[in-house]
């Protein structure tokens, strides 16, 4: 099966954790905004985004089209792509656990966004530099701490393997590796003490990055670098060496 996924083609954003899930599964796929050479392009995302004449029409991007059917909302995708490739638990209860986990981790990212943009998305970074300031330190102090260490709590826990679930990765592991690499390029001073405090958080994402498919992943153009228009973003003056 050929996927089409839809997302922005300069960014790695929110788009990033699917792109990480169908690489790791090998799954064939298309990453529409990125090839406009070939006709395609943003204007077929937006096109799909009409909800005057699209049925359940997204309302943003990341979304994955299947055959006829289209997926939105990262968490949603995961939860779409995770039991048809080896991504995620075969039972019910554990589908829903590594969904929840996955929901977690998005209310992470948007306070990473937040990060940079605390007033508002619409205005430039430049335009509330010094509410971001104070955002960042309270993320920094308080709440890169209170969720990386509910995710080391998790793999304290877990006796059966090295991820979070057991021996084999799940979507969320995944995600995690995305989440500790992206803190890495915005926080590097403060990440580098966390780093010390979470080291099953940091030998997880050791783990991923090792993984074949994934490593190969990461040294080609496929990968897009992190920059400054994404969610990950590394604005010296809002990092510190603490973070609680």
């Amino acid at each position: 099966m050929s996927y089409r996924l839809y997302y922005w083609p300069s960014v790695q954003g929110r788009g990033e954790f699917v792109r990480l899930a169908l690489e790791e599964s090998a799954a064939g796929y298309v990453d529409v905004a990125r090839e406009s050479g070939k006709g395609l392009g943003v204007p077929a995302l937006m096109k799909l985004m009409d909800a005057r004449r699209v049925e359940h029409a997204p309302f943003a991007p990341p979304f994955l089209q299947s055959g006829r059917l289209i997926v939105a909302q990262t968490a949603n995708i995961l939860l779409y792509l995770g039991p048809r490739h080896g991504l995620a638990p075969k039972n019910e209860a554990g589908r829903l656990w590594v969904h929840q986990l996955q929901l977690t981790i998005a209310d992470f990212v948007a306070e990473v966004h937040d990060t940079h943009h605390p007033v508002a998305a619409s205005l430039y970074y430049e335009d509330q530099k010094p509410e971001a300031r104070r955002r960042a330190a309270d993320f920094r102090q308080r709440r890169v701490p209170k969720y990386l260490g509910y995710f080391e709590q998790l793999l304290g826990r877990e006796r059966r393997g090295k991820y979070l679930t057991g021996a084999k990765p799940t979507y969320v592991d995944l995600s995690l590796f995305q989440i500790m690499a992206g803190l890495h390029y915005a926080f590097p001073r403060a990440m580098a003490v966390a780093r010390r405090r979470y080291k099953r958080l940091a030998a997880l994402s050791e783990s991923v990055q090792a993984r074949p498919r994934i490593n190969d992943y990461l040294a080609s153009e496929r990968r897009i670098p992190f920059n400054e228009d994404g969610i990950f973003r590394h604005y010296p003056e809002l990092d510190e060496s603490s973070t609680g």
